[in-house]
């Protein structure tokens, strides 16, 4: 999405100290999104995240629950009244948790941008961009390309950020053939 500069995965919500994958404890799996809002505003955001997976569902654990972390009493209005929007309209009730930011733990490298890590061919050519795993987890063309392995944006936003991911020609063509596949 035109805006959003990085993606992160981790955890967050509990109170133990430096979570991980294997030792969760009481956090959830979550997504940091770093974004620019003279480009997309926090509303547009969470309209994604409402139309991105169904908040009506109970979740089965607190690892997996549907939450929006806010930061400011602005993000915190936001999400009660979105989240107000979507529950009128699926005549149903919504799940979600609407939770005050804490602390924000990034998950294990290997978690990172993991529809891109798929695709050795794609991994390779950010790899030799960014052969720190720091540097590839917060770039933004990482992202970026993660987002359309994934199938999300447009293929007017693929076909005008496409050229600036750093990738060569045969990169290029085989993501935005990935990415077709979705649309198809």
């Amino acid at each position: 999405m035109d805006g959003v500069v990085r993606t992160r995965v981790g955890y967050a919500g509990g109170k133990q100290k430096d979570p991980t994958y294997r030792s969760i404890g009481d956090h959830s799996e979550t997504i940091q999104i770093d974004y620019d809002p003279t480009r997309v505003s926090y509303k547009e955001l969470l309209f994604i995240f409402w139309q991105n997976h169904d908040p009506t569902s109970r979740a089965w654990s607190r690892q997996y629950m549907s939450a929006i972390s806010y930061h400011n009493d602005e993000q915190k209005k936001l999400a009660l009244e979105t989240r107000a929007f979507e529950e009128k309209q699926r005549n149903k009730k919504i799940q979600t948790e609407i939770v005050p930011f804490s602390k924000f733990y990034p998950a294990e490298d290997y978690h990172q941008k993991y529809q891109l890590r798929q695709h050795s061919d794609l991994m390779g050519e950010f790899k030799a961009i960014y052969p720190r795993d720091i540097d590839f987890i917060n770039s933004t063309a990482a992202a970026r390309a993660n987002g359309y392995i994934g199938g999300h944006g447009t293929t007017e936003q693929v076909k005008a950020t496409i050229e600036n991911l750093g990738l060569s020609s045969a990169g290029r063509q085989r993501l935005l053939a990935i990415f077709k596949r979705w649309k198809n």
